[in-house]
C-alpha cells in the first residue's frame, strides 16, 4: 500500500445533484455554484445506495489514514483535482484527569492542531480549493478571523489558484502575516467580519473572483464532514453521547450532521445517528453591530498586536 494511495488511484464517485438546504430544489452536479435559487446554502448529494454497495468498513480499514480515505462520500471525481498537504487522521485523545474532576465516565478531545495550517478550518478549505481546481476557478476570496483565511490562502497557492483574503483590523497580527506568508493578497479592514464579507460579495463581479465565504459555497461543509467521518471510525463506528463543538460559522456543525444521516443510510452506524441529529437545536448568535468606517487597506509590516485566534 503507497501512502499516497488515496491521492493517486482513481475510485468510483457518487455525486448525484446538489440540493437547496431550504426549498429541495435540485442544482445540477459539477457546475459551479454559490447559493441555491433561492439564496440559500446548497447541500451535496450522493447515490448512496451506490456507495454502499462498493464501500464497506473493511476496505477504510486498509487505507492510509489520511482525509481522503472516504473519496466514495466527497464530491472531488478525479485524483488529479485533489490538492492536499498531508491531512491526517487526526487523533482522539483521552482526558482522563479531566473526566475525573468533572465526574464524567470519559472526556475525548479530537486535536485538530495536526491538521496542516494548524485548526479545523483546513478540512473544509482542502475539498473547497480542491473542487475550485475541478470546476476552473482561477481566484478565490473569502472574509477571515484568521484560521480560514490561512487555510484558504495555503490550498489556492498549492493549487495555483490567486487568493484574496479580508480580515477585520483586529485580526491578531500572527494570523494576517500567515495568510500573508502562504500566499495570498490580504486586507486589513476597519470594520467586522460581515464588513469584510460585503467587500467579497461586492467584488465578485467586478474582480470575478469566487466567493468562498461560510456557507456561500457547497464544499466547505463536505470538508468538514470529514471529522465525523473520522469520530465516527475510530470509536468503532458508533457516536458519543455528547459533542461539544466549536460553531464558528456552522459548516463543521452542519457537516457532522450531514454525514452521521449519510452512514446511516450506507449502513455504518445504526438508527442512532437519527436521535443524535434531532438532538441538534438551534441556537441564537449575537453577532456586534458595527460600521465600517473607513476603506480597507492592505496589510504589510508589523503591528503592536499579535496573538493566535
Amino acid at each position: 500500500m503507497r501512502d499516497d494511495e488515496n491521492l493517486t488511484q482513481e475510485r468510483p464517485t457518487f455525486v448525484t445533484h446538489l440540493e437547496c438546504s431550504a426549498t429541495g430544489e435540485c442544482h445540477p452536479a459539477d457546475v459551479l455554484h454559490n447559493l441555491s435559487r433561492a439564496g440559500k446554502p446548497l447541500l451535496v448529494r450522493y447515490d448512496l445506495a451506490g456507495a454502499r454497495r462498493v464501500l464497506s468498513k473493511e476496505t477504510l480499514a486498509r487505507r492510509p489514514r489520511d482525509l481522503w480515505r472516504y473519496r466514495e462520500l466527497l464530491p472531488v471525481r478525479r485524483a488529479q483535482d485533489i490538492v492536499s498537504l498531508g491531512e491526517e487522521v487526526t487523533p482522539v485523545v483521552a482526558m482522563e484527569k479531566l473526566a475525573k474532576a468533572l465526574g464524567a465516565a470519559e472526556i475525548l478531545v479530537k486535536d485538530e492542531g495536526r491538521l496542516p495550517t494548524g485548526s479545523f478550518k483546513a478540512r473544509g478549505l482542502v475539498v473547497a480549493v480542491s473542487m475550485a481546481k475541478a470546476l476552473g476557478v482561477t481566484h478565490m476570496a473569502m472574509p477571515t478571523n484568521g484560521n480560514a483565511g490561512a487555510a484558504l490562502a495555503a490550498y489556492a497557492t498549492r493549487a495555483g489558484i490567486k487568493s484574496t483574503i479580508f480580515c477585520p483590523d483586529d485580526t491578531p497580527e500572527v494570523n494576517v502575516n500567515e495568510i500573508a506568508l502562504q500566499g495570498a493578497t490580504v486586507y486589513r479592514v476597519n470594520g467586522l467580519i460581515d464588513d469584510c464579507g460585503k467587500l467579497v460579495v461586492a467584488g465578485t463581479a467586478e474582480t470575478g473572483w469566487f466567493d468562498t465565504s461560510t456557507l456561500r459555497e457547497p464544499y466547505r461543509i463536505e470538508g468538514k464532514k470529514t471529522m465525523g467521518l473520522e469520530l465516527a471510525e475510530q470509536l468503532d463506528w458508533s457516536l458519543p453521547d455528547v459533542i461539544l463543538y466549536p460553531t464558528g460559522g456552522g459548516t463543521g456543525l452542519i457537516g457532522m450532521w450531514k454525514v452521521f444521516a449519510e452512514l446511516e443510510a450506507i449502513g455504518f452506524i445504526g438508527a442512532v445517528a437519527r436521535q443524535w441529529c434531532a438532538r441538534l437545536k438551534r441556537a441564537r448568535t449575537v453577532r456586534r453591530v458595527g460600521r465600517m468606517r473607513t476603506p480597507l487597506r492592505r496589510a504589510s509590516g508589523s503591528r503592536r498586536r499579535s496573538g493566535i485566534s
